[in-house]
């Protein structure tokens, strides 16, 4: 079953298992970033209104918007 980001809690883990179908533009942003299936990371902090949401990803952090994260479809761990 998958979930998405903004609903995990900080120091919660995670792994991608997908994209949403809908924005192929951002699709590939994420990619580029690292973002793959199979890819396992941590939620490290949310901003104080929720965006942007901070996680730690293959050894570095990575800063993604709502929408950006939006399209992650995440399991947890």
């Amino acid at each position: 079953m998958s979930i998405k980001l903004k609903n995990m809690s900080v120091a919660e883990k995670g792994k991608i298992i997908g994209f949403d179908k809908a924005d192929k533009g951002y699709r590939k942003r994420l990619l580029a970033m690292g973002l793959t299936p199979g890819t396992e990371f941590s939620v490290t902090r949310f901003a104080p209104l929720g965006d942007p949401i901070e996680i730690k990803i293959r050894g570095f952090s990575l800063t993604l918007r709502k929408a950006e994260a939006s399209i992650l479809l995440i399991e947890k761990l």
